[in-house]
């Protein structure tokens, strides 16, 4: 498919360098899927409604986990970390939202066994349009992942969301992810811990990843970014059918 098409597009940097070790490079372009994503819709109710529906103290920090239960997004290594954290901010809060009904049950009582219980929360999966809400109720967005290539798309949308970031220290995140707009860590439950509680305990240093994060975000992930790679992707599947060598100028934003 690749080797046979006029224009390939890949969606994260491991891919990009998958086709050009193909020899497909010549023709291949990368373009992150950062369009749309639910943290960019409007919060549907207010922050406190989510605290007040979770029974979450108004100033308890909260740190956020949003995404499915399969192994590789680490699940696991965050209850892990949350009975880490709890021995030095019981008050604090992790609030997983996700998971089929088994799967929420099967991760509450692995919290429960390794003394987490207290200090996490798990909503199981919640309408799209209120993960704005849940957000905004949060002061870390964090993502756990232990294995994995690609990129995962929330990323691109906490990169937005004016919540500073921290996730594992690995090529799945990494490839937007640097320590400049987020914590990185490896992933080890102490590491992910101890990195959790020094955001909790520095509102700044939070404000300023967020706000470094959100400048990147515009200039590298915004939608006319988008918007201007895709119309470089037809420009060059139009080239290939008459021949011509598309350059910038010809290429136009709608």
């Amino acid at each position: 498919m690749v080797l046979g098409s006029q224009s390939v597009i890949t969606i994260c940097q491991e891919l990009q360098d998958e086709v050009t070790r193909m020899g497909a490079g010549d023709r291949s372009l990368l373009i992150e899927n950062v369009m749309g994503g639910e943290v960019d819709e409007a919060p549907s109710k207010p922050a406190a409604d989510i605290r007040t529906a979770w029974g979450i103290p108004a100033d308890a920090p909260v740190a956020l986990y949003t995404g499915t239960f399969e192994a590789y997004q680490g699940v696991e290594l965050l209850v892990d970390a949350a009975a880490i954290l709890a021995e030095s901010r019981p008050d604090a809060r992790v609030l997983v939202v996700g998971g089929e009904p088994q799967q929420v049950d099967r991760a509450r009582a692995v919290a429960r066994e390794r003394g987490a219980v207290d200090v996490m929360v798990f909503t199981g999966q919640q309408p799209a349009r209120e993960i704005p809400s849940f957000v905004q109720a949060s002061d870390v967005l964090v993502s756990p992942r232990i294995r994995g290539t690609n990129t995962p798309l929330k990323i691109y949308s906490y990169l937005r969301s004016g919540r500073p970031i921290l996730a594992t220290n690995l090529l799945t995140h990494t490839q937007v992810l640097t320590s400049d707009i987020a914590v990185l860590v490896p992933p080890e439950p102490h590491a992910l811990a101890e990195a959790l509680a020094a955001l909790i305990d520095d509102p700044a240093a939070r404000q300023a990843l967020a706000a470094r994060a959100r400048a990147v975000a515009d200039e590298r992930y915004s939608r006319e970014a988008y918007v201007r790679r895709t119309a470089q992707a037809y420009a060059r599947l139009s080239a290939g059918a008459s021949g011509q060598v598309p350059t910038p100028q010809t290429v136009t934003e709608r």
